[in-house]
Formats: structure tokens, C-alpha cells, sequence
């Protein structure tokens, strides 16, 4: 159910950019993005038309997965510009998730109060 969740939080706040998203929160999501990947991966095996599903799918994500990332660099209190590091090979995508898997910033920060959502 968390992962149903998550899911529709990142999807009901993929046009705003400001405020924070809380580790769970992010990581849920990831999570519910790889599974239905997969699933969609699995279909598009049984059938060539699932290929178009899958780049249908891919293309609508791509705006609310970059936003949850933005919140999420908002969480620890940097800005969401940082995520362009992951443009570095290798490296960049390291510290990237190193970055991504910190603790946030308790109470109060530059980008508002922290997010209850997920926080189980």
C-alpha cells in the first residue's frame, strides 16, 4: 500500500518543485517506478505493442521523477541544481545516490519544514 502511495504523492505534487520530500518518500517511489518497469518490461516481451507503452510510460514519468528529486535535494538543504552531478560518469551518479540517501535536514531548513508524507 506505501508504495501506492508514494506513487500518487509524486504524481499529485509533479509540477511543484518547491518544498521537501522526505527520504521514504523518494525511495518509494524509485521503488514503485522499478517495479512497474519491470512489469512493463515482462509485457513488452509477450507483445511488441507494450514497446510503445513503455515509452509512453518513460516520457510521462520523466517530469514527476525529476521533481521528487528536486524536493528530495530540498530535504538536505541543497539545491536541486545539484542533481546535475549525476551528469558526471560514473562518479557523478555515486555521489549522486550518496546525496540522495542522507538524512534530512530536521526541522526547519532554507526550503521549508520538513515532509510528513511516508514518514513511518
Amino acid at each position: 500500500m506505501i508504495l501506492v502511495e508514494a506513487f500518487q504523492l509524486a504524481l499529485k505534487n509533479a509540477l511543484i518543485p518547491q518544498g521537501r520530500a522526505s527520504r521514504a518518500e523518494y525511495w518509494w517511489f524509485v521503488l514503485a517506478n522499478l517495479v512497474v518497469g519491470i512489469v512493463i518490461a515482462i509485457l513488452t516481451r509477450v507483445s511488441g505493442i507494450f514497446v510503445i507503452v513503455n515509452i509512453l510510460y518513460t516520457l510521462a514519468i520523466i517530469v514527476p521523477g525529476l521533481m521528487i528529486a528536486i524536493r528530495r535535494m530540498h530535504d538536505t538543504n541543497k539545491s536541486g541544481w545539484f542533481l546535475l552531478i549525476g551528469i558526471i560518469p560514473i562518479v557523478g551518479s555515486i555521489v549522486l545516490i550518496v546525496m540522495l540517501a542522507q538524512k534530512g535536514t530536521p526541522g526547519m531548513n532554507n526550503y521549508g519544514t520538513p515532509s510528513l508524507a511516508l514518514n513511518r
